[in-house]
């Protein structure tokens, strides 16, 4: 008699067991990471570390820098006011060549044909001629002019001074600086002032804002953005320019750097001072560049990354949340059961 059930085939599971599922290719725990690794940088990392490492060296072993030499000098009274007057030299050539240039610039953009043509000579001629002849060329101005006075144009003088007691040598190094930075200063306001949209002045004067407010509240601090990095390379420029004022016999740094080692003779560690000061100059003058950048490009797109001590606070922000997630338990992820699967 036929059994009502019907065998089961060969190679059948019973009826109480399921067949094992493979795993899936997708599962996180059967995947093998392997890290990239970058040869090539590797090696040039390498190359570079060894060169600075040479560096390093030579400057540290090699007798010909003379660090006693430099130890000595580098924070002299001497070497010391002569700094100062480098900085003063910047200070007044920067205000007052800004001042002028900016006056040049809005002459450029006037409509006025007279003013363009002038602005246009100026920034023309003080561009084409070195800096070191203006500079003896002012030194010289009392050749020139024996008095200057103040009078009627092509009329009597009503009061007049000699040139010597009027314009000293540091006046005349003043004067010549000045006049020189105003040429590129002018191009750099000028460039900063038509990259603003001209919209900004349409939308300011269909609002009834006088014509001055509206540059300066306006349209400058716009064109800030685009003026800052050109002119703080302009400003770094003109602090390391004026050791051409050596010409004029003036206390600055580099003159006072060269009278030192004309005496004693030790050139390669005095060289070493002004460098040294000159770095650090830069660096000051770098530093307050990128903070007075983040300050005028707030609500723009570009924003300047975040400072050195941000970085540093994000950086310990990171360890502590790295160190407190090394301190919690590992709880095991759960994997997903497939369809079909027996709890």
């Amino acid at each position: 008699m036929a059994s009502t059930t019907d065998a089961a085939p060969p190679g059948a599971a019973s009826a109480g067991s399921r067949p094992e599922a493979p795993a899936a290719p997708d599962d996180p725990a059967s995947l093998k990471v392997v890290p990239a690794r970058h040869y090539g940088r590797w090696a040039a990392a390498a190359a570079v570390i060894v060169l600075v490492a040479q560096f390093v060296h030579g400057l540290a072993a090699n007798p010909v820098w003379e660090w006693g030499v430099f130890r000595d000098y580098v924070l002299s009274e001497t070497i010391v006011r002569a700094v100062w007057v480098t900085l003063q030299l910047t200070a007044y050539a920067t205000v007052l060549g800004f001042l002028l240039g900016t006056v040049l610039a809005f002459m450029r953009l006037s409509r006025s044909p007279v003013l363009q043509t002038v602005a246009w000579t100026y920034i023309w001629v003080f561009r084409s001629i070195p800096m070191i002849v203006q500079l003896v060329f002012w030194f010289n101005l009392s050749a020139l002019y024996k008095e200057l006075g103040i009078g009627v144009p092509f009329g009597p003088v009503f009061w007049s001074v000699d040139s010597n007691s009027l314009i000293g040598t540091l006046g005349a190094a003043i004067i010549g600086l000045t006049l020189h930075q105003a040429a590129y200063a002018a191009e750099i306001v000028r460039g900063g002032v038509i990259s603003v949209d001209h919209g900004q002045l349409e939308a300011a004067a269909a609002l009834g804002i006088p014509r001055l407010r509206q540059i300066r509240r306006v349209v400058l601090p716009q064109a800030m953005r685009a003026i800052l990095p050109t002119a703080g390379n302009e400003i770094i420029g003109l602090l390391k320019g004026t050791s051409v004022v050596y010409v004029m016999s003036i206390g600055e740094l580099f003159y006072q750097v060269q009278v030192i080692y004309g005496r004693n003779g030790r050139v390669i560690p005095l060289l070493l001072v002004a460098t040294a000061w000159y770095v650090v100059l830069t660096s000051l003058l770098s530093v307050a560049q990128y903070h007075v950048e983040r300050r005028y490009a707030r609500g723009a797109g570009r924003v300047p990354p975040p400072t050195p001590v941000q970085r540093a606070r994000r950086l310990v922000r990171t360890l502590r949340t790295a160190a407190a997630r090394r301190d919690r338990p590992v709880v095991p992820l759960k994997t997903p059961r497939l369809l079909g699967e027996s709890r």
